[in-house]
């Protein structure tokens, strides 16, 4: 079930453009450093493609990102690299744009994907049901924002002070945890299962089956599309690593 007016948001995440295209390096290291940690390549310290220092909040995120500079091998594939994409994407595009990006995923509270039901069939309402009330109430008992339910596709006012504490919600993350929060929404397409998983009240894999219920049942009814369901894979693969970057910030 698609919707009209979905939030477009001003991140997007780093590209490893000017840095070197093969491997130069013996050994990938991490050493602290003022405010944080550093990644070294043959004791140099990696800056981010904007030519900032990569400095990370936690070693455990530094060694992260160490390991997959040290599992390179011939020609850098960034594919590879999503913890080093996404420590750039805080450094170089969050950090400068933190209201900005707080702004942007707040909005989608406005659209939640949990909000908007189908009005049949009976199992397809009833799979929406039983699948996304308890994390709408879960989000008005953690976080004080109960959000109106509707069914169909056009849109619905949301309370504002539910829109608030979402807001509010967003806005505690730091650059770096709002960086894996970016995809935590924008994957499921929920800022309610997208928080639950940053407070670990559900995990990654668990948040994108939930959002993939109306996805799950069209399939059941008309088969598996192959191009989606790729689609589908790459989109559960970015969540789940932006979950583990999330707890690697510590």
């Amino acid at each position: 079930m698609e919707r009209t007016g979905r939030p477009r948001g001003p991140l997007r995440r780093a590209a490893l453009t000017g840095w070197a295209k093969k491997r130069f390096w013996t050994q990938a290291t991490v050493a602290q450093a003022p405010g944080g940690w550093q990644v070294l390549l043959d004791g140099r310290a990696v800056k981010t493609p904007a030519k900032a220092p990569l400095l990370l909040p936690t070693q455990a995120l530094a060694q992260a990102v160490a390991a997959e500079w040290q599992a390179q091998v011939g020609e850098i594939a960034p594919a590879t690299m999503p913890f080093t994409k996404m420590a750039n994407t805080a450094i170089d595009g969050t950090t400068p744009r933190h209201a900005l990006v707080v702004d942007s995923l707040a909005q989608w509270g406005g659209s939640d994907l949990l909000c908007y039901r189908a009005e049949g069939p009976r199992v397809l309402v009833a799979r929406q049901a039983a699948g996304w009330d308890p994390w709408l109430d879960w989000a008005a008992e953690a976080l004080g924002a109960r959000l109106v339910v509707t069914r169909g596709i056009m849109p619905v006012p949301q309370p504002a002070d539910a829109l608030a504490a979402l807001r509010a919600a967003v806005a505690a993350h730091d650059p770096f945890r709002l960086t894996a929060l970016h995809d935590l929404v924008t994957m499921p397409g929920s800022l309610v299962l997208g928080l639950a998983v940053a407070r670990g009240a559900l995990t990654a894999e668990q948040a994108f089956d939930l959002s993939r219920i109306d996805n799950d049942w069209q399939a059941e009814q008309w088969g598996v599309d192959e191009e989606a369901a790729e689609s589908a894979a790459r989109k559960r693969a970015e969540i789940v690593a932006a979950e583990r970057f999330c707890a690697l910030c510590g």
